[in-house]
């Protein structure tokens, strides 16, 4: 399986051929209409972070230095008394 945003687009388009495909039964293309359905509600939350992703990337770089101590996740651990 691979997990990256272009391949959530060859995934979009393949399901949109399997839906433009001549000679599917009413029940296959029910199938593949619920399964579309479904593809596009995980689809969805996966834009939707990969939007949060880019947004707070955006925030960080524009803004890091004023609350980059206050959040020691955002550059890494840091040494408490040396260690």
């Amino acid at each position: 399986m691979k997990n990256r945003i272009t391949d959530l687009n060859d995934h979009l388009f393949a399901q949109m051929e399997r839906l433009s495909q001549e000679g599917l039964t009413s029940d296959e293309l029910e199938a593949e209409v619920q399964r579309t359905e479904a593809m596009v509600q995980i689809a969805d939350k996966i834009v939707d972070n990969a939007r949060l992703g880019i947004a707070a990337a955006t925030l960080v770089a524009n803004h890091g230095d004023r609350f980059r101590k206050d959040l020691p996740m955002l550059s890494g651990p840091r040494e408490i008394d040396g260690k």
